[in-house]
């Protein structure tokens, strides 16, 4: 069945799904090239030692992180239960996700992926990152939220922006929107 109405215009490939997969490839050429010029300076044992020896320290690390997010969970709900505020611990405990993504990155085999684990292990370089994606996650989100689209009552969908007075709050003041008329 048609409507008459135009078909809108498609989009081509987005640029993550053209890069991504370029980018993957590009990294394990990079990790095979690293494993084979090790191999060759030292020996094939001592990069086999390398990569048993990071795969445990980053399950280990793995291990260690989720017990300590347990943990604060745990607590977190045992306190909200109780009507108390989130101690400082709890709050700072946001770095578990990179502490637990440093050791995937050991236990994934490679020497590069090794170095990038080894640098999340290191707290100021764990809390850049963290600070460095949970702004670029705000932007992405912000830019979703700006982009919303009213649903009218008699079906009709406006696109528009959402304005915000107060950073904090995510569908603005109360009294500032205007009541929805057909």
């Amino acid at each position: 069945m048609t409507t008459g109405a135009p078909l809108p215009p498609t989009r081509g490939r987005s640029r993550a799904r053209t890069l991504v997969p370029l980018g993957l490839a590009a990294w394990l050429v990079l990790e095979v090239w690293l494993l084979t010029l090790v191999a060759d300076a030292a020996s094939a044992f001592a990069v086999l030692a390398l990569l048993a020896g990071a795969g445990v320290l980053g399950a280990t690390v793995v291990k260690r992180a989720g017990r300590r997010a347990f943990t604060a969970l745990t607590e977190t709900l045992q306190r909200q239960r109780a009507g108390g505020e989130p101690t400082a611990a709890e709050k700072g405990s946001a770095g578990n996700g990179m502490l637990m993504l440093g050791g995937l990155l050991l236990m994934l085999p490679g020497l590069a992926s090794d170095a990038l684990g080894l640098l999340l292990l290191v707290p100021p370089v764990r809390t850049a990152v963290a600070r460095f994606a949970e702004r670029a996650l705000d932007r992405r989100v912000g830019t979703a939220l700006r982009q919303a689209r009213i649903h009218r009552p008699d079906g009709k969908v406006v696109p528009g922006e959402v304005v915000r007075d107060h950073p904090g709050d995510p569908a603005g003041p109360r009294d500032a929107r205007p009541p929805l008329t057909s």
